[in-house]
């Protein structure tokens, strides 16, 4: 197809007729394909784009504060969607170097975005299309089918897009015991176990939820406390819990939509945002979801183009390296926006990309202090990378500062990313994205490794071309040989070096910060004390600290370098700041917010 046939209008109109028809007849493709395990069918003139662009990359690790891996779910990077229960999107393991790039497709006629890996190594998968979901076991090397699962289909009466409707398996988890939880388009939540060695699957429980979730509504996401308690949010709003052992449901309605998935941690905080808000939950007593804080964010009210919800699109990132969880809001241009996941309070907000060309609806990845967004701004659909086109693009790294004093910008990317979550890898010093070129009527999607320190594009290596090879909002994830997987309309494509790239041990952060400790309850909130103190593994480096607190100032020149204070009664809680010396004479200041007194009854 020559570049004059796409720039006549009367074609472009065509075009726009056509392409629904040919993407409903590319997913109902025979079953027979999808049994044989067929390699995702690409166009005639598929290998007329370059194959590979750039160089390979050499090792820089990148050495941060991690999560910690959550008692009730596969380890990191296996259990779910965005790598661990923080939502980091960060890996410890390589991805591809650009040496050698191999690539294998699995033609499923499904999006298999979900990826996560059983102990045994297998790929556990949700591959969803236009008849319904359904899991699936493949072999990790050569993504053959090992064994299929029958989700619940779509239901009749549930109106959404086929491309922007998440639930019903779009977000699962697999568990520490190798048993996918997945929440359904019934309003129910299987649990499905794994039959051993032999690839197989077996159904072990169906909780229904439809007495707290009303029919026409569905579960978006579902993901266990540190308890083990599964929490889960639905698109109009409910948030609730689910006692695993006796069923028992408990639940409370925002009145607010929900897009997107969730982050718990470890200090029993859930944190989850509304097209209104960012709010942080725990469990009370019986379970029911209580709010510990709601912050609002910017929201001009508008559904941009590339976005599912009028809204943030970002699933809630919570930062191993401070007290801070990060989303991005709906303003105009958006906001990188960082909180105090301890008290709400808002850390920075740093606007990204251009006004009027500004949007994301992927989770941030998270390195450190480090956040990495992708701009999805223009993708409208499938139909908008067809026929050479392609969206806005950009890519933009903010840090925060140390001791959370404020954000900056670091870097600029003008790579094109239409719809995929990135993900960046430690080992690797890579941001992996999945970029699509403006122009080419072959329509390339590739695999582009960026530099996560400069933001310099690296490589990219092709991963297909044409409409099967579109991720449409699936992310890229890193397997544990160093493969990187990308669900994609016609299924699974995975991208590895001839030769997996070698591991590197992930040191310890060293970052300093601040700990505080509560005293006994008083019958006075305001003359309840707390203690400070540093940590961090080079608190040896720190000379002397001076603590400030509600006009109180404490020195100390000794280690551990710690003070003592009484809470107040403050409602909104107070920051404890410390400016510390360092013996190379440098100074670093480190802040926490000090809970409220409701906080501490």
């Amino acid at each position: 197809m020559t570049q004059s046939w796409h720039r006549n209008p009367h074609n472009r109109r065509r075009v726009k007729r056509v392409l629904p028809a040919l993407l409903s007849a590319f997913c109902f493709l025979t079953a027979a394909a999808v049994a044989d395990g067929s390699p995702i069918p690409e166009g005639p003139d598929a290998n007329s784009s370059p194959a590979f662009i750039g160089s390979p990359a050499t090792q820089h690790p990148v050495f941060v504060a991690q999560p910690p891996r959550h008692p009730h779910m596969a380890p990191n990077e296996r259990s779910n969607l965005h790598v661990d229960a923080f939502q980091t999107d960060a890996n410890v393991l390589p991805g591809p170097l650009g040496k050698g790039i191999q690539r294998v497709s699995n033609f499923q006629a499904a999006d298999c975005a979900s990826v996560t890996f059983d102990s045994r190594g297998r790929i556990v998968v949700v591959c969803v299309g236009i008849q319904g979901p359904r899991l699936l076991m493949l072999d990790a090397k050569t993504l053959d089918t090992l064994a299929t699962f029958a989700l619940p289909p779509r239901q009749p009466s549930a109106s959404a897009d086929l491309f922007t409707d998440f639930s019903g398996g779009g977000y699962f988890y697999l568990d520490d015991q190798d048993r996918a939880i997945i929440p359904t388009t019934t309003r129910h939540v299987l649990v499905v176990a794994e039959t051993g060695d032999t690839p197989g699957f077996v159904q072990q429980r169906d909780y229904d939820l439809s007495g707290v979730v009303p029919s026409g509504d569905k579960i978006i996401s579902a993901l266990p406390d540190w308890s083990g308690r599964l929490w889960f949010a639905s698109k109009a709003g409910i948030v609730g819990t689910l006692d695993f052992a006796t069923g028992a449901t408990k639940a409370i309605d925002t009145h607010e939509k929900i897009g997107n998935s969730f982050a718990v941690d470890d200090r029993g905080g859930v944190y989850i945002v509304t097209d209104a808000a960012m709010y942080r939950f725990r469990a009370g007593a019986d379970g029911t979801p209580q709010t510990v804080w709601r912050s609002t964010y910017a929201n001009d009210g508008r559904a941009k183009p590339g976005q599912t919800e009028v809204g943030s699109g970002t699933t809630p990132t919570v930062m191993p390296a401070g007290p801070w969880v990060t989303i991005t809001d709906n303003s105009d241009p958006i906001n990188v926006v960082v909180y105090n996941r301890d008290s709400g309070a808002l850390v920075c907000s740093v606007p990204i990309f251009s006004k009027g060309a500004s949007d994301t609806d992927q989770s941030l990845v998270v390195a450190g202090r480090s956040i990495v967004a992708e701009n999805n701004y223009g993708y409208s659909g499938p139909t908008k990378t067809e026929q050479g086109g392609t969206t806005t693009g950009g890519l933009e790294r903010v840090d925060v500062n140390p001791g959370g004093s404020g954000c900056k910008k670091v870097w600029h990317s003008d790579e094109i990313s239409p719809s995929v979550v990135p993900k960046v890898s430690l080992a690797n010093g890579l941001v992996y994205t999945y970029t699509k070129p403006a122009g080419d009527n072959s329509d390339p999607w590739y695999l582009t490794a960026l530099d996560f320190r400069s933001g310099r594009t690296v490589y990219k290596a092709r991963a297909g071309s044409g409409l099967g090879f579109n991720n449409n909002y699936a992310p890229v994830t890193l397997g544990p040989d160093g493969t990187a997987y990308v669900g994609v309309l016609g299924g699974l494509v995975a991208l590895r070096d001839s030769t997996p790239p070698p591991k590197v041990a992930q040191r310890r952060g060293r970052a300093l910060r601040l700990r505080v400790r509560y005293g006994r309850v008083t019958r006075r909130c305001s003359s309840r004390h707390f203690s400070v103190r540093v940590s961090g593994r080079n608190r040896r480096q720190v000379r002397s600290a001076v603590f400030r607190y509600h006009g109180k100032r404490v020195r100390d020149k000794r280690t551990p370098f710690a003070a003592r204070f009484h809470v107040g009664s403050a409602r909104r809680g107070r920051r404890i700041v410390a400016r510390l010396t360092l013996r190379n004479r440098k100074h670093v200041r480190l802040t926490e917010t000090v809970r409220p007194c409701a906080q501490l009854r």
